[in-house]
């Protein structure tokens, strides 16, 4: 296969793995779902990036002492269905590189990132990726078996949290605008004041 080195070189209508994804050498940052090249927005504003880095801090107080591990993007989770195994690069086909992550299972972990789901995920959304987050990655996160995702909302200053419940299917709990409490953690509160100033 000839070197890739610039996103113009693939067929954006094709259907690609992750061991594809590990050979592309462009500075584009694409995400992979069900196969599909998502290109990822351009760099985030200031708010985007303020509002994660506050998050960042927060919930990283929060967990220290905790033996889960924190990551932020650019950060490769790959994800596949939970009822499956680990599955070898050329069989993954969902690649994404959500804004925040908690990782409780260390043997997830390898030097390109996290092979399975992440216990906790923090997407803030932004124009550009609204419906992509909110539809197409809800369904990946629920279908791999994150247990917790975080949807930001910075232009309404809340966040909404889903959780697995027993069927394995999310729960919502009621939007957050002062507190933003964890249904898996139960020591992560984080003040949304402080995140949103």
């Amino acid at each position: 296969m000839a070197l890739i080195t610039e996103l113009s070189q693939l067929d954006l209508n094709g259907t690609y793995s992750y061991a594809d994804y590990l050979k592309w050498q462009f500075q584009e940052r694409v995400e992979l779902l069900r196969g599909k090249i998502f290109k990822m927005s351009p760099a985030p504003s200031v708010r985007h990036q303020r509002v994660a880095a506050n998050l960042f801090l927060a919930m990283g107080n929060r967990l220290s002492g905790n033996s889960c591990q924190f990551f932020f993007a650019p950060f490769d989770v790959r994800l596949y269905n939970r009822k499956k195994s680990q599955k070898a690069s050329q069989e993954i086909v969902t690649v994404v590189q959500p804004d925040l992550c908690v990782i409780c299972d260390a043997s997830k972990l390898d030097e390109q990132g996290c092979n399975g789901a992440p216990d906790l995920v923090v997407e803030i959304l932004s124009p550009g990726n609204t419906k992509r987050e909110m539809k197409d990655k809800f369904e990946l996160y629920e279908e791999a078996g994150v247990r917790e995702y975080w949807l930001v909302h910075p232009l309404d200053e809340s966040v909404q949290i889903y959780f697995l419940n027993e069927a394995e299917c999310y729960i919502g709990l009621q939007p957050a605008t002062e507190i933003a409490k964890s249904a898996i953690f139960p020591d992560l509160n984080v003040d949304l004041v402080e995140v949103f100033r």
